[in-house]
């Protein structure tokens, strides 16, 4: 059983970078073909997926973020890493991190498709 858990700050301040990471347990990140992904969900929103990085390392973004957001991988400790940039409160949102068998973008209830494990979610906040 895979188990996916999102960890970091849940208030960021305007202007700065949040950073989460998402801790995978019960599988390793760097085999199979999968996608480790990032998800959020602005309240009163649908899904939006962010973007993902596969198990060889490669990583895809959504283009409406992709010149704020990095995605990066600790192999030694299992964990995929999201560094969203230059936040404003619109980034307010609950963040997931999900694993997906496929690269491209999806929206709402569209995510389901495709995406066998999720973390919990957490709430981010940003706001000074």
């Amino acid at each position: 059983q895979v188990q996916l858990q999102e960890s970091g700050p849940g208030l960021v301040k305007p202007s700065q970078t949040l950073s989460l990471t998402c801790t995978v347990s019960g599988g390793s990140i760097t085999t199979s073909n999968y996608y480790w992904s990032w998800i959020r969900q602005p309240p009163g929103k649908g899904l939006e997926w962010m973007g993902v990085i596969h198990a060889s390392g490669v990583t895809y973004y959504n283009p409406s973020l992709e010149s704020r957001t990095s995605i990066s991988r600790d192999t030694s400790k299992n964990q995929f890493t999201l560094n969203l940039s230059s936040v404003t409160p619109e980034d307010t949102a609950v963040y997931f991190c999900a694993r997906r068998d496929n690269p491209y973008y999806c929206s709402g209830y569209g995510c389901y498709d495709g995406t066998d494990y999720w973390g919990q979610g957490t709430q981010v906040t940003v706001s000074s």
